[in-house]
């Protein structure tokens, strides 16, 4: 096993000109592998099967080694045995169908309640726009908004006196939301300058671009880096960031999952997971003993 492993190391420096630390990552990545067999007792690459290259992964990702670590691992072990098979050394790759375990999502970061109300606090010198850029990011806030079903809201879809808002969502979903009462006196206050914006009567989006069109998504995060910027926030912001902070203080608040789920649009569970901090564990205990029919005798 040595001595095929230092010809393949010698052919990607000959052969495919790799760098020297590239042919150092190949080697550890391969001698690490090397010494799994040992201890499996497998002294010839030609006894190499499925089974131990999946055990190997597996025996890593137990070892706290992430992901994507893991893949690249898995990789070097692929490119040495078709170097194995080139040299007539095995009949196959036992490398080729094993898959790394999935790579952790990262949780979207969120916000504390502070920097948000300095985020959306209302100037007195205030400009039209500027009116409208708080109403859009009170709205995200105060009812857990995707940009994208922000942007497509209509006249038609808010009803200000109830304070509830239809939005439509992935899959072409629709789904009533409560608005917050700031968000309400934010939204009537851009509606009294609207129709300065507004250049066809048949425009049905609530919010305008300055050239009076349906406002992009482009436009909110450029108006949002902007605001950011007048408030002199430290901290980096996005309009997801902004749904996720809604997420997460109204689980920290309430500790209601399928409330939050709800109001998120998720369909599973187990996606309102990615929008807070906590454990799945912890959401699914919350679940089973909040949904009635998750309830079991």
């Amino acid at each position: 096993m040595t001595e095929y492993l230092d010809q393949f190391i010698q052919m990607l420096r000959s052969e495919k000109y790799y760098s020297p630390h590239t042919c150092s990552n190949y080697r550890r990545d391969l001698e690490q592998f090397q010494a799994y067999l040992e201890r499996e007792g497998i002294e010839s690459p030609a006894q190499v099967n499925y089974n131990h290259v999946s055990g190997f992964a597996a025996q890593r990702h137990r070892q706290g080694r992430k992901s994507r670590t893991i893949q690249r691992e898995l990789s070097s072990i692929r490119s040495f045995f078709q170097f194995l098979i080139r040299q007539d050394a095995v009949a196959q790759n036992p490398a080729l169908e094993v898959r790394a375990p999935k790579a952790d999502k990262p949780l979207p970061k969120t916000c504390d309640a502070e920097a948000i109300d300095r985020l959306l606090q209302l100037p007195q010198d205030c400009d039209d726009l500027q009116v409208r850029d708080v109403a859009i990011f009170e709205l995200i806030y105060s009812s857990g908004l995707r940009l994208a079903e922000l942007v497509g809201i209509d006249l038609d879809d808010i009803d200000l006196d109830q304070g509830r808002l239809i939005v439509t969502g992935k899959g072409n979903k629709t789904r009533h939301l409560p608005i917050g009462g700031k968000a309400i006196k934010a939204v009537k206050r851009w509606l009294r300058l609207r129709s300065d914006y507004c250049r066809d009567a048949n425009e049905s989006a609530l919010f305008l671009s300055k050239l009076g069109k349906r406002i992009s998504p482009r436009n909110v995060q450029s108006r949002l880096r902007a605001l950011i910027d007048r408030r002199a926030l430290e901290q980096h912001l996005s309009p997801h960031m902004l749904r996720h902070s809604f997420a997460t203080h109204m689980l920290e608040s309430s500790s209601d999952l399928r409330a939050v789920q709800e109001l998120l649009g998720h369909v599973n569970i187990a996606t309102t997971q990615v929008y807070t901090h906590l454990d799945f564990q912890h959401l699914a205990q919350v679940y089973d003993a909040a949904h009635p029919r998750a309830k079991r005798k």
